[in-house]
């Protein structure tokens, strides 16, 4: 998994509309990049309506927050509605960005090992350093934990 202090990986990812996002688009801005298992499970949709319902306080200290998951867009799109989501969700369906942060992971489920994404959030400065990493993230409280760091170190 990447660090503090290091360069973030520069992505191309298609967004919920359908349009390429890179995180080079973002520079001059403060980037939440966080990764997360799949739409429509209970604590990705609870972490999703939690960013958003902070989406605006992000904004107004100049941060974008970004949401990735493997699901394709279509799924997104579904997810966007549902819930109202008022950020971007990208589709990395051949994970190749959550390998390049190291939140692709071999994982343990009912003594099942399969490899997936392990929930994880990257703070990523204006000049596209990463500013802070969560590695195995639980979701209760981590977006008011993640705005605190923003609001105290990069605004």
């Amino acid at each position: 998994m990447l660090k503090a202090e290091e360069t973030a990986p520069d992505f191309t990812l298609k967004s919920t509309e359908g349009k390429d996002v890179s995180l080079s688009g973002f520079r001059g801005k403060n980037v939440v990049l966080y990764f997360y298992p799949k739409d429509m499970t209970p604590g990705c949709t609870t972490e999703a309506c939690d960013f958003r319902d902070q989406n605006s306080l992000f904004e107004n200290l100049n941060t974008k927050v970004i949401g990735i998951s493997p699901d394709p867009v279509e799924k997104h799109q579904k997810f966007v509605e549902k819930h109202g989501l008022s950020f971007t969700l990208l589709s990395d369906s051949d994970h190749q960005v959550s390998e390049a942060y190291g939140s692709w992971q071999k994982k343990k489920n009912f003594g099942k090992e399969y490899m997936g994404i392990v929930r994880s959030t990257f703070i990523i400065d204006k000049e596209g350093k990463i500013a802070k990493v969560w590695p195995k993230v639980k979701v209760n409280g981590h977006v008011e934990e993640v705005f605190q760091f923003v609001k105290e170190h990069l605004s």
